[in-house]
């Protein structure tokens, strides 16, 4: 069974789902209408056993996903377009963590932005060598990730080096990603890779069920338990100068130039 939009599929074989972002041309960056795609799927996802296990993975070979689509950002006039904008990343990023199946991110390539913020949101990350995970959003566009969002991938990889990654917008490498418990395993190429997501999802979704989806719900009753209001830190970062220097820059491909404001 298959099913489509231009810029995202999902196809069920063998009782895996594999939901592969489809805009090359782009790396992959994300729509609002793959991320709402994405949130549908993991939410309709049936519980009936015609799905195990779910495989996420990026089209093209050089990308998983590369962040949001940059220029869905000029359409922003008020601090409630921003408001807006992270509330829906957040709800998209809940049902890949609330999908009732496991998920297992495969990452070839490029894994930045919102894609490294899905893959986060997974359960299981396996990579190829050429990974290259971050959030270069202090050297692009001036913006910032929720609370929430910090939150999940301080829970994989500890606060220092999310600090670290975001003051500095670097990116992890394959070796470091496995040696920081990023990633359970490393590959050799994207074909060995996608090979392995689907052994490892046949072995995963043979498990009980219910177990699973019962840890994953309670790991994330844990970290939501503390959840903070960021609106203020989203609005600040957003409605600035900053933003609007940062995104036409990139868009532009010349270095911004900060000014704080």
């Amino acid at each position: 069974m298959t099913s489509e939009t231009p810029d995202i599929t999902d196809e069920i074989r063998d009782g895996i789902m594999w939901i592969t972002f489809q805009r090359p041309q782009a790396r992959n960056a994300l729509t609002f209408g793959m991320y709402e795609r994405l949130a549908t799927l993991c939410t309709d996802m049936p519980t009936d056993g015609s799905v195990r296990a779910v495989v996420l993975s990026g089209a093209g070979g050089k990308a998983f996903a590369a962040g949001t689509d940059m220029t869905q950002f000029r359409a922003f006039d008020t601090a409630q377009d921003a408001l807006d904008y992270e509330g829906r990343i957040d709800a998209v990023l809940e049902a890949v963590e609330r999908c009732p199946v496991p998920t297992i991110a495969a990452i070839h390539g490029a894994c930045t932005g919102g894609g490294g913020s899905i893959a986060a949101a997974c359960d299981i990350r396996i990579a190829s060598e050429s990974l290259k995970f971050g959030f270069p959003i202090a050297r692009t566009l001036g913006n910032c990730l929720a609370a929430g969002n910090l939150a999940r991938l301080t829970e994989l990889i500890g606060a220092g080096r999310v600090r670290e990654l975001i003051f500095t917008a670097r990116l992890i490498e394959a070796p470091e990603a496995l040696a920081a418990g990023l990633v359970s395993e490393v590959l050799a190429d994207e074909d060995t890779l996608l090979a392995r997501a689907a052994a490892l999802a046949e072995k995963v979704g043979s498990m009980a069920p219910l177990t699973l989806r019962a840890t994953k719900e309670a790991m994330r009753r844990n970290r939501v338990a503390s959840q903070v209001d960021d609106a203020d830190l989203i609005v600040s970062c957003y409605m600035s100068d900053d933003f609007r220097i940062g995104m036409e820059a990139f868009l532009g491909k010349v270095k911004p130039a900060w000014t704080g404001k």
